[in-house]
C-alpha cells in the first residue's frame, strides 16, 4: 500500500508506553501499527517496559515469526481491521476502566463535551469471547464497520487511527467519553448541529493531545 506512514518498532514501543502510564492497560492490551504488507504488533510482555525489541512483525495473515513465543492471542483481529480497513494504520486495544464499564452495559456513552470528541465515532461489539482466530477477528472488524473506535462488551475496546498519534488520542479521550457519559441518557448527548462546529478544531487538538501524552507518559524503556 502506498501512501501508508511508516511506524517504527520504537514508536509503537513507545505507544505502549503511554497507554500503561496514562492507565489504559494493566496486563492486558496490545498496540501495532500497519508496516507495508503486514503490521507490527508488541508482544505479551508487559507494555510499561516495552522497547522495539518487543515488537514483532507479522505477515498480513497475523503469522508471526517462527521464533515468537509471546504473540497477543487476539493478534487475527489486528489482521482483521487492517484488512478491512484501508484507513487504519495504527491500533490501541485497551482495557481502560470507564470504556470497560461502557462495554459491559451494553451502549455507547452519550458525548457530552468537546474533547470526548476527539475519540472519533464510536460502535459496539457484543461479543465477550477473546478475538483469537480469523472468524472472529472478521465478526470484530464488521462490528467496528466504519467508526474509529470500539467497545467491546465486558472486554475493553479498540481504538484505530491514520497514524498513530491518533490511536493513542482516540485510546485516551474514549475513556474521557466514557468517564464524562457515565450514567447519562443518549438524549443527554450533543446534537449533531453543536458537534459539527467544535469537530473543526479537533486535528489539531489530537496534535497537541499526542506531544502532551509523549511528555508525560512516553519516557525511556
Amino acid at each position: 500500500m502506498t501512501g501508508v506512514p511508516r511506524t517504527s518498532a520504537d514508536e509503537v514501543a513507545e505507544a505502549a508506553r503511554i497507554l500503561t502510564g496514562a492507565g489504559l492497560v494493566e496486563a492486558f492490551g496490545h498496540v501495532s501499527a500497519r508496516d507495508g504488507d503486514g503490521f507490527l504488533i508488541t508482544s505479551t510482555r508487559p507494555l510499561g517496559a516495552a522497547g522495539g525489541e518487543d515488537v514483532h512483525r507479522m505477515d498480513s495473515q497475523g503469522k508471526a515469526p517462527e521464533d515468537a513465543s509471546d504473540v497477543p492471542l487476539e493478534t487475527p483481529m489486528h489482521a482483521a481491521v487492517y484488512a478491512a480497513r484501508d484507513d487504519v494504520n495504527a491500533i490501541c486495544r485497551t482495557h481502560s476502566p470507564a470504556a470497560v464499564r461502557a462495554g459491559a452495559e451494553g451502549e455507547v456513552p452519550p458525548l457530552v463535551h468537546g474533547l470526548g470528541g476527539l475519540a472519533g465515532e464510536v460502535a459496539y461489539s457484543g461479543r465477550t469471547d477473546l478475538v483469537a482466530d480469523e472468524a472472529a477477528g472478521r465478526e470484530v472488524a464488521g462490528d467496528l464497520g466504519e467508526a474509529n473506535c470500539l467497545l467491546i462488551r465486558g472486554n475493553g475496546a479498540i481504538a484505530t487511527g491514520r497514524n498513530m498519534a491518533e490511536a493513542v488520542v482516540r485510546a485516551r479521550y474514549l475513556e474521557e467519553r466514557c468517564l464524562a457519559g457515565n450514567g447519562l441518557e443518549q438524549e443527554a448527548g450533543w446534537r449533531a448541529d453543536l458537534l459539527g462546529p467544535r469537530a473543526r478544531w479537533f486535528e489539531k487538538e489530537t496534535t497537541r493531545a499526542f506531544a502532551w501524552l509523549r511528555w508525560r507518559y512516553g519516557g525511556d524503556s
